[in-house]
Parts: C-alpha cells; structure tokens; sequence
C-alpha cells in the first residue's frame, strides 16, 4: 500500500470554527456588515467576514491576494499564452 502524500491545511481549524460562528449568525439574521451596519444575507459574505475576523484572532488563514500580485499573473500568463 502506498504512502499518502500529504499536504497539509490551508486553513486553521480556530479559522474553520469563525466562519461557521458567522455562517450561524447569517442564518439567524443578527450577522451585520462592519461600516454599514446593515444586514449581511449573501453566503459568500459571511464567508469573508468570518476569514476577516480569523485573521485579526491571529488564525491560519492564507494571506489575501494582493492586487499587485495579480497584475504580475496577468502580465505572465499573457507573455506565455501569446504565439508569434
């Protein structure tokens, strides 16, 4: 039998614990949006405000993508799909 690769968490389970605490608020309707203070209804959401707070708890989450890393992925991606 062979050996299974293993490759570890990307998220911490202190992380995983904090979006299922703001996946039960967005259920039960108390979650609310930090500067607005408005309702927060979409899942999508309530997922990033949950990844938000883990990173302020200290958690392992992976870093956000940063815009400028972005843009240098574009540029590459462009430069190797490009024929001549």
């Amino acid at each position: 039998m062979a050996a299974k690769k293993s490759t570890g968490r990307k998220y911490g389970k202190g992380a995983s614990k904090k979006v299922e605490k703001t996946m039960e608020e967005r259920k039960k309707g108390t979650l609310r949006s930090g500067s607005s203070g408005k309702r927060v209804t979409s899942r999508k959401q309530a997922i990033a405000i949950g990844l938000s707070e883990a990173r302020r708890a200290g958690k392992k989450v992976p870093r956000k993508p940063s815009t400028k890393r972005k843009a240098a992925k574009r540029t590459t991606a462009k430069r190797t799909t490009r024929k001549s």
